[in-house]
């Protein structure tokens, strides 16, 4: 992909980067400066206003009921119960205060969003899903986060069209699947990674169409294969009973097997599909995108992570769902158009500096309103009105050099409560030196009072009444009801770390959103990679990896 480069060192960071043509014709149609920080930078102050795991226990604001909400007791806003919030009991417009040209419009923006009611979680017409985050129409969840229509998961993450999936990332159309990542149309799979098309396959890496194999790789509509050799189906059985024979022992030879599957496997520099003239990772029928990651269906978008269906966004955060256009600087965007620097916005329309809000258009720092226009400070305002008062802000925000930017301290979220600490994590030390806030986490007493056997056949039904403690973090957990059933079915030992333990070390397995340029370890080759340089894979360009795969 070629384009006519621009120049920057980052703010932040110090780092050198570079604003290709075509991002700088975007933003001069957005009518927002080139941004002077780095796109890891851009990402981590986007990520940094969602939080997609924690979880708290508190009352709602408006009906003192006892809810689970993704803000702590102590946030300084009120926080409702999601029907109370979504309904017509409030109004945004109260909270409304008029423009002091006297006082910064950031810190009159910050003002509000500290007094508006924030929505509690974000489930919505799900059964028995409380304890979830970001959950649309599902049943029987648990600690799960960005899943739509999923029923009978625990602890898994970016799942769409799935049933009974544990401990896994970005499964889609699939079912019985437990450790894996990024697998599509999957059944019955155990510790796969980047798998399309299969069923039965357990400890292996880059499988399309394959069924009945172990510790395998590259393959591609295979049966009944072991370590890359065709076996007899009693030879896979007597295999899989070595790695899936209901004990942890047998569990920890599984995972060796893998990690070494993975090590030695030779590896597509990135896992794109049916894509054209773009640069990133993860991404699926997709054109004209630079430097995106996790993306479908899209076109003319760069520097983004996770999106959908979308058109000319830039710098930008879960966008999509259905699809949005013409989005800058913004996080957790749906159905909308000609967005700027703004967070949770739902089926609005030109937007600038706005915070949860929905049905909306023509709207400048705004929070919490719902099928509003011409608003400002969540003031009312006539169209006329708004457009000059709306100018006159802008100008003075271009004065200030602040105009594009976003506000300091805008989350309402520490920074390791945030999605920021997954995908770009950072110390304390390095959190609070770039003025960002972070929660000390209360360590809970131990109240641990079960050790678990070696084999899933000696646990009783009343586990899910006992209080297991992590031989890592020295975190207590506890087995739910529906995720024994699944370890039973699939012969699995109980895990022996805390759910927050596994999801970092499913985040370890999978490569970051960012990308490095290096050579082909075959041919030589340029190519961009979201694999490091200093990483010991094999990585391998399109045509070299094709040649690879059996």
């Amino acid at each position: 992909m070629t384009f006519r480069k621009m120049k920057q060192t980052c703010a932040v960071s110090g780092e050198p980067f570079e604003i290709p043509q075509k991002a700088q014709k975007f933003y001069e149609q957005m009518e927002v400066p080139v941004p002077n920080v780095s796109p890891r930078e851009l990402l981590r102050e986007l990520m940094a206003l969602r939080n997609e795991w924690h979880l708290y226990r508190r009352k709602c604001d408006s009906t003192g009921e006892t809810i689970i909400s993704a803000y702590p007791p102590d946030t300084p806003f009120p926080v409702y119960k999601n029907e109370i919030w979504w309904g017509d009991s409030w109004d945004g417009l109260d909270f409304g205060q008029a423009v002091d040209f006297d006082r910064s419009f950031f810190e009159q923006f910050l003002d509000l969003i500290r007094s508006v009611p924030r929505e509690g979680t974000s489930v919505f017409n799900s059964q028995n899903c409380d304890y979830n985050s970001h959950t649309r129409e599902s049943k029987n969840c648990y600690l799960c986060s960005l899943t739509y229509r999923v029923e009978d998961c625990f602890h898994a993450s970016w799942l769409v069209n799935a049933k009974n999936i544990v401990d896994s990332w970005r499964i889609i159309d699939s079912e019985l699947c437990y450790e894996c990542i990024n697998c599509t149309n999957c059944f019955e799979c155990v510790m796969l990674q980047e798998g399309s098309a299969c069923n039965n396959c357990f400890f292996s890496y880059q499988l399309r169409g394959c069924d009945h194999c172990i510790g395998c790789s590259n393959l591609s509509h295979k049966s009944y294969y072991v370590r890359n050799k065709k076996v007899t189906p009693e030879e896979f059985a007597r295999e899989k009973e070595k790695y899936l024979n209901g004990t942890f022992s047998a569990w920890e030879k599984g995972m060796t097997l893998f990690e070494q599957v993975k090590k030695e496997a030779p590896h597509r520099f990135v896992h794109n599909l049916h894509c054209e003239n773009v640069r990133g990772d993860l991404l699926q029928h997709c054109r004209n995108c630079w430097n995106a990651f996790d993306g479908v269906e899209s076109e003319d978008c760069g520097q983004n992570v996770s999106f959908d269906k979308s058109k000319d966004i830039w710098n930008c955060f879960s966008t999509g769902w259905p699809g949005c256009e013409l989005c800058y600087r913004s996080a957790v965007i749906r159905r909308s158009t000609d967005i700027r620097c703004s967070y949770y916005i739902w089926f609005s329309h030109r937007m600038t500096y706005c915070d949860s809000c929905i049905s909306c258009s023509d709207c400048l720092g705004c929070v919490g309103l719902k099928h509003k226009k011409y608003c400002i400070l969540n003031q009312q305002y006539t169209k006329e009105e708004y457009e000059e008062l709306s100018k006159k802000i802008i100008q003075k925000l271009k004065e200030e050099n602040l105009w594009g930017t976003l506000p300091p301290n805008w989350s309402t979220f520490a920074y390791n409560e945030s999605a920021a600490d997954y995908y770009f994590p950072l110390s304390q030390k390095e959190v609070e030196s770039r003025g960002l806030r972070w929660k000390a986490m209360e360590d809970a007493q131990d109240r641990s009072n079960f050790t678990p056997p070696d084999s899933i056949d000696a646990v009783g039904d009343d586990v899910v009444e006992k209080i297991l403690k992590c031989e890592q973090a020295g975190k207590n957990y506890t087995i739910q009801k529906g995720e024994l059933a699944f370890y039973r079915q699939l012969n699995l030992p109980l895990p022996r770390v805390c759910p927050w333990v596994r999801v970092q070390r499913r985040w370890d397995r999978k490569n970051p959103f960012e990308l490095w340029s290096r050579e082909c370890d075959a041919c030589g080759v340029s190519i961009v990679s979201s694999f490091a340089p200093d990483h010991p894979e094999r990585v391998l360009c399109e045509q070299c990896y094709l040649q690879t795969v059996n």
